[in-house]
């Protein structure tokens, strides 16, 4: 906490109508601040003026004078921007009244018969202050780096996107031509071929040219997933029969409506998220079975990918190179919805994403 020394030039402002009190309280807070300036008002309209004309540090006033009380003034005070410290300085009120007035806001008050630890009290207060501001700048900082840190991670993500569409193109239009064409010159050859031999080697490069296609094929299904143009539903189904047939673990697609109506962008990232929630399940979870659940009820779409196998604990969850679950979760928030886990040891293991789909609106549609 920020310590307040004596040389600090402070400006206070006293709300007094007594010209003695006002006397003792500015050769107080000089004796402890030689730089201090007391500004002295006893009136609403003079106080007024002299805080929204003059930088004030710190408000001390007492709690009932001619006309008005403290309160009045407070009212003024607290609908500022960043409104100063303020103590209440008084012999006219009760230690009960005083915390009742401090719950309003007020820094702190200080009986005038104990006059003598003003400067302590005053310290105090705006030691506080002080740590209010800071703790205020930090959230506002962290806030903004939340942001830019979201922002970017929807660019990071539309850009890998872009990019994987664009390699997807270039493997069907390139590397799938290509292949596709030499083997049907290698099926020519081995139509034509003279001998036993030739035709053999003919055949095991036919194979091996199915081999690379299929290998093009599934590397463009991943990386672009031409699956989604049959809409999500299509989607998931094809993932959890892929799942199935490579695991052999049933797996159950319960879906509430079979034409959903939702974006681009959000049908990626549901498609997504399915796709690493069962490759996450295919490597670690051993399950028996899996139940995936898909609804659009009520404009939210909530995608539940369910298993029953070995579950983790919240200390793997939180691996620092748990990049795969940490990706859903920022993928959520890139359409403005967000990722569940629930797991423990043992019990099995359920994802959970879900997406307002009138927000996502708001957000940008890209075409892969």
């Amino acid at each position: 906490m920020v310590k307040i020394a004596s040389e600090q030039r402070l400006r206070v402002l006293h709300l007094e109508d007594s010209p003695a009190d006002q006397s003792l309280v500015r050769r107080i807070m000089v004796k402890s601040y030689p730089l201090a300036e007391v500004l002295h008002v006893d009136s609403l309209e003079a106080f007024l003026d002299r805080l929204h004309q003059t930088h004030i540090d710190i408000i001390l006033a007492d709690y009932r004078l001619k006309g008005f009380t403290a309160l009045d003034a407070w009212q003024h005070v607290v609908q500022l921007p960043n409104p100063p410290p303020f103590v209440l300085l008084s012999g006219a009120i009760g230690e009960a009244a005083a915390v009742d007035v401090m719950r309003l806001g007020i820094s702190d008050y200080l009986l005038k018969d104990d006059i003598a630890r003003l400067p302590h009290v005053a310290a105090r207060a705006l030691e506080v202050h002080h740590a209010k501001k800071e703790h205020a700048l930090a959230v506002t900082r962290l806030a903004e780096s939340e942001a830019q840190l979201a922002a970017l991670t929807e660019h990071l993500q539309t850009s890998i996107e872009q990019e994987r569409a664009c390699i997807a193109r270039e493997i069907h239009d390139d590397i799938g031509g290509a292949l596709t064409a030499v083997k049907f010159d290698i099926a020519w050859i081995g139509r034509h071929a003279d001998t036993p031999e030739m035709k053999e080697h003919a055949l095991a490069a036919s194979e091996m040219l199915q081999h690379a296609i299929g290998a093009s094929q599934r590397i463009m299904m991943n990386l672009r997933p031409p699956i989604l143009e049959q809409g999500l539903v299509a989607a998931v189904r094809w993932l959890a029969s892929g799942f199935e047939r490579r695991t052999g673990a049933p797996t159950t697609v319960r879906v509430a409506n079979e034409q959903m109506q939702v974006t681009s962008d959000v049908q990626l990232v549901a498609y997504r998220t399915t796709q690493e929630a069962l490759t996450n399940a295919a490597k670690y979870a051993s399950p028996s079975k899996v139940v995936i659940d898909l609804s659009d009820r009520e404009g939210v779409l909530t995608l539940e990918i369910a298993d029953d196998g070995c579950g983790m604990s919240p200390e793997m969850r939180m691996k620092p190179k748990a990049f795969g679950l940490k990706g859903l979760q920022e993928r959520a928030r890139t359409v403005g919805g967000w990722l569940d886990i629930s797991s423990q040891p043992g019990k099995g293991t359920c994802i959970t994403l879900t997406v307002p789909i009138t927000a996502t609106a708001a957000h940008s549609t890209e075409e892969f």
